[in-house]
């Protein structure tokens, strides 16, 4: 059975169903991760103290390609370890290994946000704050179930009362249209409301930022929510068409969130440990915004 590589070097249009990525973006995310993978090499060669001659040791089954495709493989369709190891030829432990290996690097070449990516110059991080203000930005949540923890007091933390199980709770805020993902917020418990995990995301943007949410957002500072139908009453028309019209502007971050639960390590229960939550989900973002276009990598 050739290996998803394999397949995909055969067949270049599947890339996209496979990995979630078209193969032109594909062949970047190989050539920028391979790059940034020998710099992290040669950083900890420099620092190792040396006892076995350079080059001994068991040599590895896969080549870099194959390594970056198993990893980017697992987040698209979220198989065991086992299953995984059976696809690249390789033991579930190599291949478990070979995952938490590689997740690091694409994290890292591959900003999950607007805001990351210029997160480390204040003058640009700044500029870019000062752009957004003349947009109205959309903000939407979402929740995805995750293992049942053990201690009762952080079964109580992370119990969504709305999806009846224990969850992990996202918040996505987008351009209109959903042209990029200017902020993500992953990893929050279950029970946190959607209004106050915005007023702590709310705080990054300049005071003026107008946002747009949906009814969960209400009493919010500086956000446009639907009107609630009043108890025992029926909205206006013109109340109602108002609603239509907030309703078109926020499908597009909906369409987001659909394509970050495109990649099933983000929709289906996690099973990882919890503190490896925001890497996994944080990459994907990364991968989405290499879909939508919004990132380019420099080969």
């Amino acid at each position: 059975m050739p290996n998803p590589l394999q397949y995909i070097e055969k067949h270049p249009d599947r890339a996209k169903e496979i990995l979630g990525i078209e193969h032109e973006q594909w062949l970047a995310v190989v050539e920028v991760a391979k790059i940034e993978e020998e710099r992290i090499r040669l950083a900890r060669e420099q620092e190792k103290i040396r006892i076995n001659k350079k080059g001994g040791g068991r040599p590895k089954k896969l080549k870099r390609e194959e390594e970056v495709c198993l990893c980017i493989f697992y987040l698209r369709h979220l198989p065991t370890f086992e299953l995984l190891g059976m696809h690249f030829n390789i033991s579930k432990t190599e291949a478990n290994d070979t995952f938490n290996y590689w997740i690091k690097i694409i994290r890292k070449i591959l900003p999950s946000s607007l805001m990351e990516q210029a997160k480390k110059d204040k003058e640009e991080l700044e500029m870019i704050k000062e752009m957004l203000t003349k947009h109205e930005l959309i903000v939407d949540s979402w929740e995805q179930s995750r293992e049942r923890p053990k201690d009762n007091q952080t079964q109580k933390e992370y119990y969504s009362g709305k999806k009846k199980q224990h969850t992990f709770k996202g918040q996505v805020i987008t351009l209109p249209l959903g042209k990029d993902l200017v902020d993500v917020e992953v990893g929050r418990q279950g029970k946190a409301s959607d209004i106050n995990i915005f007023r702590e995301q709310q705080k990054k943007f300049n005071v003026e930022q107008r946002f747009t949410g949906d009814k969960g957002y209400q009493g919010g500072v500086n956000i446009k929510t639907p009107q609630k139908k009043p108890r025992g009453k029926e909205l206006t028309e013109l109340q109602k068409d108002a609603n239509k019209e907030i309703s078109s502007d926020r499908i597009y971050v909906e369409h987001v969130i659909r394509l970050i639960k495109i990649f099933r390590a983000a929709q289906e229960r996690f099973r990882m440990r919890k503190n490896k939550y925001e890497e996994v989900v944080l990459t994907i973002c990364g991968l989405v915004r290499l879909r939508i276009g919004t990132v380019i990598l420099a080969v």
